[in-house]
């Protein structure tokens, strides 16, 4: 089960990696736009993950919903951050 853990780990650390790299490359909408992509990308890895994690009864539902719940906030502000980024970049 630990790499399952670690799979989990990884995909997840990198979400906020992949943005900080999307902000210092913010003088260049399209460049911000990928990079914000990828992390975009990174986080539904992390919802597979933690669907077969569920699956497998490695998390419980109760854990999954929570997990999951949070990880729905993050999408929805990376897409508005992707659709919108004006606001962000100079």
């Amino acid at each position: 089960m630990t790499g399952q853990a670690d799979q989990i780990r990884r995909s997840s650390r990198s979400i906020p990696s992949n943005i900080a790299e999307s902000w210092a490359k913010r003088i260049y909408p399209k460049v911000f736009v990928n990079k914000l992509s990828d992390a975009y990308g990174e986080e539904l890895e992390t919802e597979v993950w933690l669907d077969m994690s569920k699956d497998i009864k490695y998390i419980t539902q109760q854990t999954h919903s929570k997990l999951l719940n949070e990880y729905e906030e993050v999408r929805k502000m990376l897409i508005s951050m992707m659709n919108n980024p004006d606001k962000f970049c100079k």
